[in-house]
């Protein structure tokens, strides 16, 4: 898979002093989430960058082999057992090294968030809990951790402090709420610092979320 993604950018002032990657779900685009970005009260912590990758088109399995903008396979309806680990490890390096263009662009590590939903949440804590050094945060919407069994091997020792954000609907029927818990213990019991969040919706995003999110980033980012 290519480093190299089609991005869309939102800049709220000139030359901002931090950087949020939003990564988005399964048969979406970069375009999902800036309405959601727009939403965003992050004045007080300095103008942001918000960038918005377009996943890579790829078939799907579990929709029939169809093509659609994947981070990566969805194999069947047992997530857990059947897990994508080629296509998971690839993407890994993918939204590595779009932090890595952050950092280039001079935004610190510690300034960066990885954000995302869904199949994006998963490639936010895949990623951000393996990358070299400590970012400003993580935030999880309406996903879980993958590779669980092995995140505690593999994750970086950078990352042991770093906040993490997660957000999910108590009535999701695409990635059920038991799932996301799990996740959220499992990553507690690792040591790390989870800040949770649960909704009565669906697979989606809710303005109470928003407001939750807005004010984490502005104590994460202050």
């Amino acid at each position: 898979m290519s480093s190299t993604l089609e991005v869309v950018e939102l800049e709220s002032g000139k030359q901002p002093t931090a950087s949020i990657i939003v990564l988005h779900g399964l048969g979406a685009d970069g375009t999902d989430f800036v309405p959601i970005a727009q939403e965003l009260k992050l004045d007080p912590i300095g103008h942001v960058r918000f960038v918005f990758p377009h996943a890579p088109v790829m078939p799907v399995t579990i929709n029939g082999g169809m093509s659609m903008r994947a981070w990566y396979d969805i194999l069947g309806t047992e997530i857990t057992r059947r897990e994508d680990e080629s296509g998971l490890r690839a993407s890994q390096a993918t939204v590595a090294a779009l932090i890595d263009r952050e950092r280039e662009r001079g935004i610190e590590a510690k300034r960066i968030v990885l954000m995302g939903f869904s199949q994006g949440c998963a490639m936010t804590l895949m990623a951000g809990l393996r990358y070299g050094e400590r970012l400003g945060g993580l935030v999880g919407l309406s996903g879980y951790l993958p590779l669980a069994a092995v995140t505690e091997a593999e994750r970086h020792a950078a990352s042991h402090d770093v906040p993490i954000f997660l957000a999910h609907g108590s009535a999701d029927g695409v990635i059920p709420i038991a799932r996301a818990t799990a996740s959220r213990d499992a990553l507690k019991a690792f040591g790390h610092q989870v800040e949770w969040h649960e909704y009565p919706m669906a697979h989606s995003v809710c303005i109470e979320e928003i407001a939750d999110l807005n004010r984490w980033l502005l104590k994460t980012l202050a």
